[in-house]
């Protein structure tokens, strides 16, 4: 069923240049015409991907390597360790306590999301414990929104205080150490979808009182872009402020004393760099940034002599780039990326190395969780062949312990991971990492997934995911390359992946392509990309520029209207890594020639395509999804499928329930089984 999209004589001119908008009417997703056209689109990829014969026995087995119990890391907290827990199939894990962590664990339910709405929807998307652990502060999102309601419970009575705190997004609560109240960031009241995200500020709350009767702290009204996160420093000398224009990788900090209700000292104020408060000494701050190292150092700031030739080094750069540091007894406990993959050490406070803690190679640490007065850190990795596993780390002996086990259906010793070099077009060396079966037949012939993102200084390092296993165990081979763009090597790498450098994103994700054909890994018959949002663009970008190198394409809740972005919910954010075509014309000469939506060409054999999004996705629009399949549908030459999937009561993925989840990844695998003619 070919589904013919209307198209209107919209033109609009950039710079002298008219670039037409047939489809712009599908921004308005209220209209009937929308809401009719949307669900034509649902009811044709359904009808496809139901045809599949085995999609029932793909979800049934997605759903087993799926259950199988899931922990965060835990936090002590007086006499409790706290932890989320997801016993298996759960839509949303469950937040409880337990007096101890050694087996059998006896749990006490502090929060279950699962019984805050009926569809699993609610999600805990923030956790702020007060100073003594006698209170708990607590964000829920619903429907995939990146906004949140701030909810707070007594942990000895265990319920909730009436007030509900509200137009709260990416907000930070820091406890007073009385805890009678916190001090937190939030926006004034917003409308979905017309809201620009401007005049974030930072309230103090009393528990107990209403929202409206909270005390302004912090607001800039002449910046209305920056954000403020407010934190108090361990000894509750100082109330710090993290300060951030969107999702621009720089940053300032501002300070004032706690017994203050002055005006902040603007520490560091120039957002040129970038900057995170990770403890301090009385007067000295330990802040660690990329200013003249971009793969991080940490410094030491004296406040009594805070200009920057006064700064002192006490982590050095190294070849490695510094992925996560934490102040922890006293000790520096800090991650570096080995190309792509994390090592832990253990510094003092004046930066000599005292330990190295002996871990996996080819891993993520994903959490480390600790009280600088405890004796227990807890610390919790991840790789592709092995779920999240956490380990009880005593720093003085130095010996580690699993704690929380959790037994997945996973029989990951006939799997291996290996991680190559290859060649962009440009000359750069490009880590990826590949996965499959041991003793795979290289004879080009093997249906391989190549995943790629390349862009905020997101690092993509090993990670688990029952879908990749269930892709892995018939005989699929899954890639991810380590694009720049990315974060793997520091802020030098980040920067030859943004603005007019964008098409080294690009080319990094093509060659990737290109040397797993040529080294007989597969074909281009067999090779499938996948990417979302920021990833989603790079998938877009790639098929309208290579259609011919790819077997299938993956396009996940993407950005692919590079001309107007910016002009809708928090788009704006963006233009510092992708640019503002409507106002430079510089940068709308090169975001225009590889915008996936205004590279579509008439008579062009795309690859078979699934384009996702969510009809409450608040961070990237459907519009971008939707505008994209009626112009690649348009366009396309032959019989190759171009098919939208439209979640509903979800957004951009954050929170999404295990039942949604399973239903999406089945569908997505399903996809890609009936394409390379896969079978269960």
């Amino acid at each position: 069923m070919r589904i013919v999209s209307k198209q209107e004589s919209i033109v609009e001119n950039f710079h002298g240049v008219d670039v037409a908008d047939p489809y712009r009417w599908l921004e308005d997703a209220e209209t009937a015409e929308t809401k009719e056209w949307t669900e034509a689109q649902n009811l044709r990829t359904r009808d496809y991907l139901d045809s599949y014969p085995e999609r029932q026995k793909l979800k049934e087995r997605l759903s087993t390597l799926m259950n199988y119990p899931k922990y965060s890391a835990p936090q002590k907290h007086g006499a409790y360790y706290y932890f989320h827990k997801n016993d298996g199939l759960q839509n949303q894990p469950v937040f409880y306590r337990s007096k101890s962590i050694n087996e059998p664990v006896e749990m006490e339910v502090v929060i279950d999301p699962n019984k805050l709405n009926n569809n699993g929807t609610a999600a805990i998307t923030n956790i702020s414990f007060s100073q003594s652990g006698s209170m708990l502060a607590y964000g829920v999102s619903y429907n995939g929104s990146d906004w949140q309601e701030v909810k707070i419970k007594n942990l000895q009575t265990m319920e909730d205080l009436p007030e509900v705190l509200e137009w709260c997004k990416f907000s930070n609560i820091a406890w007073s150490e009385d805890d009678s109240g916190f001090y937190y960031n939030r926006y004034p009241e917003q409308h979905f979808f017309t809201d620009e995200s401007f005049y974030n500020s930072v309230y103090w709350h009393t528990l107990g009182t209403l929202q409206s009767e909270d005390i302004l702290i912090h607001e800039d009204r002449n910046n209305k872009e920056l954000s403020f996160l407010p934190v108090l420093s361990d000894d509750n000398q100082y109330l710090i402020l993290k300060v951030y224009n969107g999702t621009e990788p720089k940053s300032r900090i501002f300070y004032r004393s706690v017994d203050s209700d002055g005006e902040f000292v603007r520490l560091i104020n120039d957002g040129e760099d970038y900057f995170s408060f990770i403890g301090n000494d009385d007067d000295t701050f330990y802040i660690y940034t990329n200013n003249k190292a971009p793969k991080g150092r940490l410094i030491a700031v004296d406040l009594k002599q805070p200009d920057r030739e006064h700064w002192q080094t006490v982590i050095p750069e190294t070849n490695n780039t510094l992925s996560m540091i934490k102040l922890k007894q006293g000790h520096f406990i800090v991650a570096y990326l080995q190309s792509a993959y994390d090592e832990l050490k253990v510094f003092d406070k004046k930066g000599n190395l005292k330990k190295k803690p002996s871990l996996p190679s080819y891993i993520t640490i994903t959490d480390i969780q600790g009280k600088n007065d405890g004796e227990e850190l807890f610390i919790q990795y991840t790789s592709y062949l092995h779920p999240p596993k956490t380990v009880k780390y005593v720093l003085e002996d130095d010996q580690m312990e699993e704690c929380l086990k959790s037994d997945a259906p996973i029989q990951s010793n006939q799997f291996e991971t290996k991680q190559v070099f290859y060649r962009s077009k440009d000359g750069t060396e490009i880590p990826m990492f590949i996965t499959h079966k041991k003793g795979l037949k290289l004879d080009g012939n093997n249906p391989t997934l190549l995943f790629g993102y390349g862009g905020y200084n997101i690092s993509l390092t090993p990670s688990f995911s029952p879908s990749q296993m269930l892709w892995m165990e018939n005989g699929g081979v899954y890639v991810v390359a380590n694009l720049r763009g990315g974060g793997e090597f520091g802020e030098n790498w980040h920067l030859a992946g943004i603005l007019k450098k964008k098409q080294n994103v690009f080319d990094d994700f093509i060659a990737a392509a290109e040397w797993l054909i040529d080294n007989n890994y597969t074909s281009s018959q067999k090779l499938a990309i996948m990417g979302g949002s920021n990833g989603g663009l790079l998938v877009g970008a790639c098929i309208t520029q290579r259609p011919e190198l790819f077997g299938a394409a993956l396009c996940l809740v993407p950005v692919t209207d590079m001309l107007r972005f910016h002009r809708f919910t928090v788009g704006r954010f963006w233009t510092t890594e992708f640019g503002n075509a409507e106002e430079n014309p510089d940068h709308f000469k090169f975001m225009y020639e590889y915008s996936p939506l205004h590279n579509v060409k008439d008579g062009v054999e795309y690859p078979p395509t699934l384009i996702t999004t969510a009809d409450t996705d608040d961070r990237v629009v459907p519009l971008h999804a939707k505008k994209f399949t009626a112009t690649l549908q348009e366009a396309q030459s032959g019989d190759n499928p171009i098919l939208l999937r439209v979640e509903k009561n979800a957004g951009h993925g954050m929170g999404k329930p295990t039942s949604k989840i399973i239903e999406e990844q089945t569908d997505l695998y399903t996809f890609l089984f009936k394409q390379f003619g896969i079978f269960v």
